[in-house]
């Protein structure tokens, strides 16, 4: 699920990453982790809206890009994130290395390509966050 106003960009990216294979394991909506990120993650699910609990990263909503549905995170098992309140990888450390390979977003690749010709941002955050594209924050309507 997104917003709207990045819904047929979206449609369109996923659309072309389908065509070429791209492979994607899962897109399950975050609700059935009962909202829990972390979770999500584990289950190496790509998802985009969130509305995110207080305890959670990315939070307040109003300026959250996932709790705006303008942030997707795609295959986090291949694509993890450096978490700093545990100086751990999320969902695992395993392929920290940006080594290309099935599922792994990496600079100049299909995936970075399609994002960023799209004008969304890739890890838009000062630490490692190879899973997340979002189109700025705080969030705000989609000017693509």
């Amino acid at each position: 699920m997104v917003n709207k106003d990045v819904a047929a960009v979206v449609a369109d990216i996923f659309t072309r990453l389908f065509d070429e294979k791209f492979p994607i394991r899962k897109m399950r909506p975050v609700e059935e982790y009962d909202g829990d990120t972390n979770a999500s993650l584990r289950d190496d699910n790509t998802s985009a809206y969130n509305c995110r609990r207080l305890d959670q990263i990315n939070a307040p909503v109003t300026e959250s890009p996932h709790a705006n549905g303008r942030a997707i995170d795609i295959n986090p098992r291949e694509n993890p994130w450096l978490d700093l309140r545990c100086d751990c990888w999320l969902p695992t450390a395993r392929t920290k290395a940006r080594t290309p390979g099935p599922g792994v977003i990496y600079k100049g690749g299909l995936v970075w390509d399609l994002f960023t010709e799209a004008k969304w941002i890739w890890q838009n955050i000062d630490v490692p966050d190879y899973m997340h594209f979002d189109t700025g924050y705080p969030s705000a309507p989609y000017r693509g």
